[in-house]
């Protein structure tokens, strides 16, 4: 429910934006929230088709 996300690591910013567009990305976000979704059941999210 946030307007922008900041993913940090070791301290650095290393990916900003929606939970859309983190998850589009992949990366780090997309990792870390699959892990936590998976603990309650949630199914993964497809990902996107690239050419």
């Amino acid at each position: 429910m946030a307007d922008q996300i900041v993913v940090l690591e070791r301290g650095r910013v290393i990916a900003q934006g929606t939970h859309a567009q983190l998850m589009a990305e992949g990366g780090l976000y997309r990792e870390l929230w699959e892990l936590q979704a998976s603990a309650y059941g949630t199914p993964p999210v497809p990902r996107p088709r690239t050419p």
